[in-house]
């Protein structure tokens, strides 16, 4: 697998998507016929979700005007939201992180679209778009057109501060994340992200249980992890070295010093797992799946 298209490509993940999605649709709106698909399946599949957490929530509140607009929109609002991407119409929003409800579903901060929702401030929306572009040229297109439809925007922060960034399984296809003014390096993070996303509907789809009584060193965290963890971290940064060593043959001044330095400390980090990785992808069960997973470990190893 050389082609990047190659790792992203595994059928059972579409058959996922346009699976789950009908049955989302048929709690939502039951007995209607099933909406028209506005986006991709992937997005559709990402849209659903957040439609179905929101007439959840709105049920759980006998919110009954909120329930309704989820049942009338079952790409909760999407198409007055969407921004247009080489990857296809993302929704792009900036909520406040104070703000973010934290609750059973979530461990972290989350968001979910609704009635209340504004796309993010021009200049963000452009430089999401600039930022998708710039992923699809290293060719990541496929990844985040089926599994960042929706990016959240949180804190702005200066290049070289730490950037927190993060998924939830209950919001598949949504990205959470601080971000600095350079496209560049929202690519990357928007490509570390997606690759979660992107895992975590690859176990699905494929019916693999990772066994949660194995742990390996992760270099990442400095301490054990279950194998789920560091299956999930040797997958999502070989991503972003990958990309990162593309970037750098265009950029140049400060950019290309940071990610120069971000690559040599991946390299270094990446190098360590090589032993455990071999033996935590004899968990996965999945033929297609443990050669993508090692392809792409294989891959970010040799730059």
């Amino acid at each position: 697998m050389h082609v990047l298209a190659d790792l992203f490509a595994l059928p059972p993940i579409g058959r996922l998507h346009h699976e789950r999605t009908q049955r989302i649709h048929a709690i939502i709106r039951p007995g209607a016929q099933a909406p028209q698909p506005s986006t991709s399946t992937a997005a559709d599949f990402c849209l659903a979700h957040h439609a179905l957490e929101g007439a959840e929530a709105a049920a759980r509140a006998s919110d009954a005007s909120t329930f309704d607009w989820y049942v009338a929109h079952p790409d909760a609002g999407a198409t007055t939201n969407s921004v247009p991407t080489t990857v296809g119409a993302r929704v792009v929003v900036t909520p406040i992180l104070a703000d973010l409800p934290r609750s059973a579903i979530s461990e972290t901060p989350y968001y979910v679209l609704g009635p209340g929702t504004e796309a993010a401030p021009p200049h963000l929306c452009s430089l999401a778009a600039d930022a998708y572009a710039s992923a699809a040229r290293a060719g990541f297109g496929d990844l985040l057109a089926a599994h960042a439809v929706v990016l959240c925007l949180l804190r702005t922060k200066n290049l070289g501060e730490t950037l927190d960034s993060w998924t939830i399984s209950r919001l598949p296809g949504t990205v959470f994340m601080d971000h600095v003014d350079d496209p560049v390096v929202l690519a990357r993070d928007l490509i570390h992200e997606a690759g979660h996303n992107w895992l975590n509907d690859a176990l699905a789809a494929t019916g693999c249980k990772i066994s949660d009584t194995a742990h390996f060193y992760s270099p990442w965290k400095q301490t054990k992890r279950p194998a789920f963890g560091f299956l999930h971290a040797c997958w999502a940064f070989p991503l972003t070295m990958l990309f990162t060593a593309h970037a750098l043959t265009s950029t140049t001044g400060d950019l290309h010093r940071f990610l120069a330095a971000y690559l040599d400390q991946q390299r270094s980090l990446l190098a360590g797992t090589a032993p455990d990785h071999a033996s935590a992808l004899e968990l996965i069960s999945d033929d297609g799946l443990r050669d993508r997973l090692a392809a792409a470990h294989h891959q970010a190893l040799a730059l």
